[in-house]
């Protein structure tokens, strides 16, 4: 494999009026700085999986709310006290700032590159400039499809214009998932596997344009398996889910997914946040813990770290502490690192691989799929074992163990206790366990896993599990005529109101 090159640090544009608003507005945008599109690409695709990989509480917070993982010490982002870190803030600027601003950029300077007619490469380089457009589209969607899911309503039309519009206004939800459809089958239909697109600058599919269609049709799946919930456009929502499953995922060969490096500063996020920085600020969460261990699921292995400590709290060499049976942190309260189980050492190696989606969502979602009474073939069952499967061969479990998991009555979907939501809905969770904004997506959709508040949560969660973030502040102070028509939209700019799709 080629050694890749990230790129860092290119947040080019944003997206409302900020701090930075008076010195963009001396930025003359039509002779911006050459930055090549191809560098913006890669730097577009780190900076979006890192936000989604980080365990850093200013800006993911997603492992905590989906109670995967609890904290030690401080306990604020447990008990959903969001606001005293501007978590809100830094994960819509993470977005909007980072991917989606240097794909706009790159795209501009693509749409304004000049190929002469009597160029010997003409029709080659035409193709190339088509395919870079598309794959900049792609994750395009992807990216404001987790804006949408995190918040609801936001900037859509009106985003990414700089100095043209500090003030956009918000795009409902559910008008953004049509559209977001609509671009993917676009893409699809015109993309060119046979010709390339962004070479080794692609650090995610190293340009097989074939593996970026099967990525547009897992994630078109996904935006019609959350708008088949909402109830809404039942004719759209059944047509993305039927097309995007016929060109969805087929096995862990295509899982989309960022190869971090052992050195830094292009390692894993989660080494930055818990190896490199020294830190014992997250223990595995005793729901999630309890859980998985109940099943006697054999990812015990892959997810946490074997019992036997050796550091205090303070990192300090202690006598081995055997903690058996693996032992979860009490969710909301501080939790001594020394007692608990711990993360694995392997989620926690610098060049451990950054997901953004894989197949073992997929064959959740194709599950769902036949629940919700779309014909995308097989039954619930079998999509149900092939996630399943999926995951623990994605984690290098052994086929043995997989087969004595899925013999389980507790497992076995004939057997399971509960409702298909619970069924799939549990499943997915310990499936997710490093993903927490999927995670969350599945459980709010599903409704399953149960997960209790802890006692101590902040007021403004009202008694529950929050359902989405509420609107970064800076946008309600900056840009209160949009946001206040935004939070009127969605019922209320709270940590309870629910997205147009969490209706179950």
């Amino acid at each position: 494999m080629k050694k890749i090159i990230y790129a860092l640090g290119l947040l080019i544009l944003t997206v409302s009026c900020d701090d930075n608003a008076l010195t963009d507005l001396n930025v003359d945008e039509k002779n911006p700085s050459a930055v090549p599109p191809s560098t913006l690409f890669t730097s577009a695709e780190k900076t979006l999986t890192d936000q989604l990989v980080n365990s850093n509480v200013n800006k993911n917070i997603f492992r905590l709310v989906n109670q995967q993982w609890t904290e030690t010490t401080y306990l604020d982002e447990s008990n959903y006290n969001w606001t005293t870190r501007k978590i809100s803030d830094n994960h819509w600027n993470q977005l909007y700032v980072g991917p989606l601003a240097n794909l706009m950029t790159a795209k501009k300077s693509i749409e304004n590159s000049e190929i002469l007619a009597n160029d010997p490469e003409y029709a080659t380089k035409i193709i190339v400039k088509k395919n870079q457009l598309i794959l900049i589209d792609i994750l395009t969607v992807y990216t404001y499809q987790i804006l949408v899911d995190t918040f609801g309503d936001v900037p859509y039309t009106e985003s990414l214009k700089g100095s043209g519009d500090y003030l956009p206004k918000y795009d409902k939800a559910l008008d953004i998932y049509k559209d977001l459809i609509v671009r993917l089958d676009k893409d699809i239909a015109t993309i060119d596997t046979h010709g390339t697109a962004f070479d080794t600058a692609d650090v995610i599919y190293s340009d097989d344009l074939k593996a970026w269609v099967k990525f547009a049709n897992s994630i078109k799946l996904k935006l019609g398996i959350n708008l088949k919930a909402s109830g809404l456009e039942s004719a759209i929502a059944n047509n993305a889910i039927l097309t995007g499953a016929a060109g969805a995922f087929t096995s862990n060969e295509d899982n989309a997914k960022l190869p971090y490096m052992k050195n830094l500063p292009n390692t894993n996020p989660i080494y930055e946040d818990l190896v490199f920085s020294g830190r014992h600020d997250f223990v595995p969460a005793k729901p999630f813990v309890d859980a998985i261990v109940a099943k006697n699921d054999p990812r015990t292995t892959a997810y946490f770290a074997t019992n036997l400590h050796l550091k205090d709290d303070d990192g300090n060499d202690v006598e081995p502490i055997v903690i058996l049976p693996y032992k979860g942190g009490v969710v909301g309260t501080k939790n001594s690192y020394s007692k608990f189980t711990h993360v694995s050492n392997a989620i926690q190696e610098a060049n451990f691989k950054g997901t953004l989606l894989d197949y073992s969502e997929v064959e959740f979602l194709l599950a769902e799929a036949v629940a919700r009474g779309v014909a995308v073939g097989g039954t619930i069952e079998s999509h149900y074992t092939a996630a399943i499967t999926a995951s623990m061969e994605d984690w290098e479990i052994s086929a043995t163990d997989i087969a004595t998991y899925l013999a389980q009555p507790t497992v076995a979907y004939a057997t399971a206790t509960g409702t298909w939501q619970q069924r799939i809905g549990e499943q997915s969770w310990y499936a997710k366990f490093n993903r927490g904004f999927e995670g969350w997506t599945s459980t709010r959709r599903l409704n399953f896993p149960v997960l209790v508040p802890p006692a101590t949560a902040d007021q403004a969660a009202e008694g529950q599990v929050p359902s989405r973030m509420t609107y970064p502040i800076r946008e309600q102070t900056l840009n209160a005529t949009n946001y206040q028509a935004a939070s009127s939209s969605i019922g209320g700019d709270k940590l309870k109101t629910k997205l147009f799709w969490d209706v179950d």
